[in-house]
């Protein structure tokens, strides 16, 4: 995400050379989804300009290939697991999760194999489960043999929450595209680590996205105030708003939390270095 093209110039400083934007996004925000590790492992020396660019404590969750949950779906997929984890070593406490979202087709009856997956991974990294099937978020019986094994393993529970998105019909091209491609379930909230995750979905509209996350920000605190970790990514259909609003969203949290650190100093239309 630190390329989206709308940022630069706006957000970010026009020009930069990829090799250095995201040392500028990393001073908005201190989280990013890797979500392009699902298309393709990126080489090492390119993760080793990653960890060159963001402090340690910087967080990166990162997506699991899709040959080893589509493809393969967590059965036989060994071979682009171990070269993704090799890849990724530069980053090394970076890594806050390693993300497995799952096709809305692996359902309750594959529950059994996601535990086997979970108890062969590697123990020194955190992973969070990111699932789509309808029946996870309807059937209690479906939810809890996921859960019981979530916990088992260590692992969270990724609520990606539309609710806002379906709300009411699309007004945008982009709010048309997620209304067909994005996941329609019901929100889920309860925390299973220490370290919660949470992917908010709002609209193209920032008054709408902002009234829509009420929820997540009184949730979030209560977190916090218990003594977990979380981390929350906000996006819209568009994307465009997505760094201001992620700050915004911060900055609500913190108003009920005063010990939250702030967020970095953003640097915006200037040179970085």
């Amino acid at each position: 995400m630190w390329g989206h093209v709308p940022w630069q110039g706006r957000f970010l400083p026009e020009g930069l050379p990829a090799r250095e934007r995201l040392a500028a996004y990393a001073s908005w925000c201190n989280a990013v989804e890797g979500n392009t590790t699902f298309y393709a492992t990126p080489a090492r020396d390119v993760v080793e300009t990653w960890a060159e660019q963001t402090p340690e404590d910087f967080r990166f969750l990162l997506k699991l290939p899709k040959p080893v949950t589509h493809d393969h779906r967590l059965v036989g997929g060994e071979d682009a697991l171990r070269t993704f984890l090799t890849a990724i070593e530069p980053l090394g406490p970076r890594v806050h999760a390693l993300w497995v979202q799952l096709p809305a087709s692996f359902g309750p009856g594959e529950v059994q194999t996601l535990g086997a997956f979970l108890r062969a991974l590697p123990s020194g990294h955190r992973y969070a489960v990111e699932v789509r099937h309808p029946a996870f978020f309807a059937d209690a019986r479906a939810a809890a043999p996921l859960r019981r094994i979530l916990e088992d393993a260590g692992a969270e529970w990724v609520p990606f929450d539309t609710t806002v998105m379906f709300a009411s019909p699309p007004e945008s091209d982009a709010e048309r595209e997620a209304w067909a491609k994005k996941p329609r379930v019901p929100r889920r909230a309860p925390a299973v680590t220490d370290r919660p995750i949470v992917r908010y979905l709002g609209r193209d509209d920032v008054d709408r996205t902002v009234e829509g996350w009420a929820y997540w920000v009184e949730t979030v605190a209560d977190w916090l105030r218990g003594g977990r970790s979380p981390t929350v990514f906000v996006h819209t259909p568009d994307n465009t708003e997505s760094l201001p609003l992620a700050r915004r969203f911060h900055d609500e949290v913190r108003a009920r939390v005063p010990g939250l650190e702030p967020l970095p100093e953003p640097v915006e239309n200037a040179t970085l270095f």
